[in-house]
């Protein structure tokens, strides 16, 4: 804010992340938007469509919806201020734990509570609204591979869509818009069950980190292969710790990528500074295949061509779980690191089967 008003800005360009979260840009109020969804008629998760008063409160709406819950920071995104419950105490301790994180990280302690979706994954539509009124949307990106409630793996189509669901969920995105008179590129993001049951969890009024793979599967037919992006963070994935330091040695798979379908996002350089003021991500590797299978073995080729040192970073883990075999057959949920790596990534030990 600083820099804005010591600049002169005229406009601002609220970019992917943390700005275009803030409390005064549009949406940022989850509360405010899950009531303006319901309104549009979108599924929402079941919960009170209020501002949690305190903990006490908080309680008497867990065990009247029944556990396990979910209490979110209103204000923000990021994953900050969020926690799971299934007992009182848990709620008790998760709603001061939560208010205290949203307040220092957003200047906004409000809480909303709501049912929490089990075995969840999270989907969202990508939406392009006109302003006459004309709302179109394109095929889903998947965001569930997270560590933190933080992507770190999204791909594009999902594995776990039908052709109803897909269809179901991208009417009601653009009911949303149209709603509310939306203009521009957009996200709507839902948690989907393992029944496909789908729900409203927010919506993102800017273009996100996750655009290329969306990019790279639309054309004038729309669906047109398939696409997978991994977020290279400069960071300790045992402990998903950032790394700080100067970026030694940088090198992408520049020289191999336009050939095959490979996409590097970076803002920085060789010699650049990782602090601990800013995200730790690198940058965001996307690639593209006809099928699947072809986009995953891309995406593993590409990981293996980054020359990085200086910092620590999480090229092992996201080549890790690219191979994973429930990766591989689709089989993923939110919860997804945390099964797979209850203690931290803690690296791959190849056996006699198995050499490099």
């Amino acid at each position: 804010m600083a820099a804005i008003k010591e600049s002169g800005a005229q406009a601002v360009h609220p970019g992917l992340l943390a700005l275009a979260s803030t409390p005064w840009a549009p949406w940022a109020d989850k509360i405010q938007s899950k009531i303006i969804a319901k309104k549009a008629g979108v599924n929402t998760i079941p919960g009170y469509d209020g501002v949690v008063r305190d903990a006490q409160h908080a309680v008497e709406i867990a065990e009247d919806i029944g556990y396990p819950v979910m209490l979110k920071a209103s204000a923000g995104g990021g994953g900050k201020g969020m926690r799971i419950a299934h007992t009182k105490e848990e709620v008790l301790e998760g709603f001061k734990l939560a208010s205290d994180e949203a307040l220092s990280s957003f200047g906004d302690n409000r809480i909303l509570l709501e049912k929490y979706v089990e075995e969840p994954r999270h989907i969202e539509i990508q939406i392009i609204a006109d302003n006459k009124g004309n709302v179109l949307w394109l095929p889903e990106r998947e965001c569930s591979i997270q560590r933190r409630n933080q992507k770190v793996i999204e791909e594009a189509p999902s594995t776990h869509l039908d052709p109803e669901t897909r269809r179901a969920m991208g009417e009601q995105a653009v009911a949303l818009a149209r709603n509310v008179g939306y203009n521009s590129a957009g996200t709507v993001e839902f948690l989907v069950d393992k029944h496909r049951n789908f729900y409203f969890l927010e919506m993102n009024t800017r273009l996100q980190v996750e655009h290329p793979i969306t990019e790279y599967i639309t054309g004038f037919d729309l669906i047109n292969g398939w696409a997978i992006e991994s977020r290279v963070y400069a960071e300790d994935p045992e402990k998903y710790l950032p790394s700080i330091g100067t970026l030694s040695k940088y090198q992408e798979p520049t020289s191999w990528k336009v050939e095959n379908n490979v996409r590097c996002d970076s803002g920085i350089t060789e010699g650049s500074e990782i602090s601990m003021f800013y995200d730790p991500m690198i940058c965001k590797l996307s690639t593209y295949g006809a099928t699947r299978d072809e986009a995953i073995s891309t995406m593993n080729h590409a990981l293996d061509r980054y020359l990085i040192k200086g910092v620590t970073h999480n090229i092992p883990l996201l080549r890790d779980v690219i191979s994973n075999a429930d990766f591989g057959k689709g089989k993923i949920t939110t919860a997804f690191l945390a099964e797979h790596y209850p203690s931290g990534f803690k690296g791959h030990r190849l056996d006699a089967d198995h050499h490099c």
